[in-house]
Order: structure tokens, then C-alpha cells, then sequence
């Protein structure tokens, strides 16, 4: 009998068809709800989301069949992975595909931000002349902390070093050093005092890290009192990493210079907190979303669900 494959999230349809060419029966539906997917999961071995679908304990539960849960993309806290552990479903994902899509919008956000171009746009749109008020700065020269040294990290450090900015790095792991070195980045350690250096030396920067329950707000009002006054703060991770009410308060006083975020505690956001504030450049969790980004997510993604069901096949034959 072949597997059933439900595709609940948009995928590129060279993704369904490398499934469908394997022998595996896909049905895509990348606009159910929350209940429909409750009500057909039953019925299938496999499901494939992207951010918007949630699978939680519910969904889990109700998939009698379910052995693979698979996100077309780099996070996973749309998915209750302690329910899936409990299930024993295997949940997989592609963070390998979108790490160069990430880092372009986060060198074209801190170049948008650092010269006023998003308030440049807007105040021309609106009759306004702001020649003299928009007076920005450049990159080359400033200090740059990543937090987080992952792929995306390291694709950043890539694209910044062409700016001729000075990088520091920051991560829990010290492996990640020697990607560092071998960047020309300067790694300033893996302890709370190497972060609280990293936060007062940078004139930007940008989050790297995923969302846990030991990142959630790890940039609060302390962390956001270390920074420079002249600093900014970029999130094109994941929502929550950062406190956004401590955030909001220091960029309206103008304790900081300015933030870019991507991604959000509540998305969509229902009052976006940020909406009154010109210092704030706001995009809706484009992260990875470029043609190149869906495609390679989607055939990644595609080829981990064949290589898995390849593999059950044989351990039964």
C-alpha cells in the first residue's frame, strides 16, 4: 500500500512531483484550518508544513497512522515536539535551504534601517522632503554581534565582512570558534559574560538563535540596557526571542537607535506594537521567502520524506 503524504503548506510542485515519482500518494491542501486537518490526519502516514500550520498535541493525537511530520524550513516551534516524542513520530525539517535568503534580508534590513530608506520611501509617499531629518551611517567600520553562529549566522559574517564591518560572534557552542576563526570573526565566547560583552561593543546587532524556552526574551531591558545608545537591534529569527514590550520602551525614549524585525510574539501581530515608531522597520516573516528559498526547502524537504519512507520499506521487506 503506498504512504499518503498531506502537504498543508505551500510547496513548489517540483517538491510533490520528486513524491509522487517515488511512490508516494501526495495530497496538497495549503489553506485547510486547524479543524479539517484534525478531521483527515487520521488517514495519512505523513504530513508537511511550513510556519503557518500548527501541529499541536490535538493534531497529533487524532493521526492514527502518522509517523512523519516534516517542516518545509528551519523552525519547529509550530510543532509539539514532546507530543510527537510521546507518538514516536519522527519530525524532520530543512534549515539548510533558506540560510542564504535569511541573510540577505538581514544585510538588506540593517542597510534600510542604518540609512533611513523604509522612512525615506514612506515620507516621500506622503509629499515630505526630508533631505536635512534622514542623515543615516554607513557599515563600513561598525561592529557587528551575532548572536547565534549557525548556518544563517555564518552567512551573515560572510556577506558583512564585504562591508568591511568588524564581527563578533556569540553561541552556547563552543564548536562554533572555529567556524569563526576560519570567517576572520572574532568569537567572544559561549557564557552570560561573553553575550553582555558582545551587547556592549556592537553598534548592530542581529539574532540568530531559535526559539526555546531558554531564548524566549533572552534580549530584555537588561540585555537592551547594555546596548549602545547609538546601536541597533535586528530579529529575523524567531518571535519572542526578544522582550518586544522592553523593546518598544527603549526605542520610543530613543535608549536605542532603531530595530528591523522580521517575526513577531503574536503572528500576525492583532495591534502591532511597533506601528507609531519611524525607528522600526516591520516585514511580515520574510525570511525565506524567495523563489530560490521555497524551492530548495521543498525539494530538501521532499527527499528527507522519501529517504524516511525508503527506509521503513526496506526494514519491513
Amino acid at each position: 500500500m503506498k504512504k499518503r503524504v498531506l502537504v498543508a503548506d505551500k510547496i513548489h510542485p517540483e517538491a510533490v512531483a520528486m513524491m509522487e515519482k517515488a511512490g508516494l500518494e501526495v495530497f496538497v491542501n495549503d489553506e485547510i484550518s486547524h479543524d479539517e486537518l484534525r478531521e483527515l490526519i487520521p488517514e495519512f502516514d505523513a504530513l508537511i508544513v511550513r510556519s503557518r500550520t500548527k501541529v499541536t498535541r490535538d493534531i497529533i493525537e487524532a493521526g492514527k497512522k502518522l509517523v512523519l511530520v516534516a517542516r518545509s524550513g528551519v523552525g519547529l516551534d509550530n510543532i509539539d515536539l514532546k507530543a510527537a516524542e510521546e507518538r514516536g513520530i519522527r519530525v524532520v525539517n530543512s534549515p539548510e535551504a533558506s540560510s542564504v535568503s535569511v541573510a540577505e534580508l538581514t544585510l538588506g534590513a540593517m542597510i534600510s534601517l542604518m540609512r533611513n530608506i523604509h522612512t525615506a520611501d514612506r515620507s516621500m509617499r506622503e509629499g515630505k522632503w526630508l533631505k536635512k531629518e534622514l542623515q543615516g551611517c554607513e557599515l563600513r567600520g561598525k561592529t557587528l554581534g551575532i548572536i547565534g553562529f549557525g548556518r544563517i549566522g555564518q552567512e551573515v559574517a560572510r556577506r558583512a565582512a564585504a562591508f568591511q564591518m568588524r564581527i563578533l560572534a556569540y553561541d552556547i557552542l563552543e564548536e562554533r570558534r572555529r567556524n569563526a576563526e576560519e570567517l576572520g570573526v572574532h568569537f567572544v565566547g559561549t557564557s552570560r559574560e561573553a553575550l553582555e560583552k558582545l551587547l556592549r561593543e556592537s553598534d548592530v546587532i542581529t539574532l540568530h538563535v531559535p526559539y526555546l524556552p531558554e531564548t524566549r526574551h533572552m534580549i530584555g531591558k537588561k540585555e537592551i540596557a547594555l546596548m549602545k545608545k547609538e546601536a541597533y537591534i535586528l530579529n529575523v529569527a524567531r518571535g519572542g526571542i526578544i522582550d518586544e514590550e522592553a523593546l518598544y520602551e527603549a526605542l520610543k525614549s530613543g535608549r536605542i537607535a532603531g530595530a528591523a524585525l522580521d517575526c513577531y510574539e503574536q503572528e500576525p501581530p492583532s495591534n502591532l506594537l511597533f506601528a507609531d515608531l519611524s525607528n522600526v522597520l516591520c516585514t511580515p516573516h520574510i525570511g525565506s521567502s524567495t523563489r530560490e528559498a521555497l524551492l530548495a526547502n521543498s525539494t530538501t524537504i521532499a527527499k528527507k520524506v522519501i529517504s524516511f519512507f525508503r527506509g521503513e520499506m526496506q526494514k519491513i521487506n
